[in-house]
């Protein structure tokens, strides 16, 4: 079997572009998931935003405590998927590389 040069695959444009589009999926993501994570503590702890009655005696706080644990699920979940097809596109550009396409 070819021994892989990954300092080759690394310097063509396909794998260039599967980087690209990974990082484009990822830093958008990042983002909001420190934004909404850090945002919690700061209207804690620095404002009354969150001490009002969403409904009977639960207040804003806990409503957003239980968001902030869907929305790491759900981030995950579409981060799993996207991932597969990284995986996949990786995975092909290294057959290329085995069967001297690139």
């Amino acid at each position: 079997m070819k021994e892989i040069d990954y300092e080759k695959i690394a310097h063509q444009q396909e794998f260039k572009d599967l980087l690209s589009k990974r990082n484009r999926f990822i830093l958008p993501i990042s983002v909001f998931f420190i934004i909404a994570t850090l945002l919690f503590p700061v209207l804690t702890g620095y404002t009354t935003i969150l001490n009002n009655e969403a409904f009977g005696n639960i207040s804003w706080a806990w409503i957003y405590a239980l968001l902030l644990f869907i929305m790491v699920w759900t981030l995950v979940t579409i981060y799993m998927r996207r991932a597969k097809v990284f995986d996949r596109e990786a995975d092909e550009i290294i057959r290329k590389y085995r069967e001297g396409e690139l």
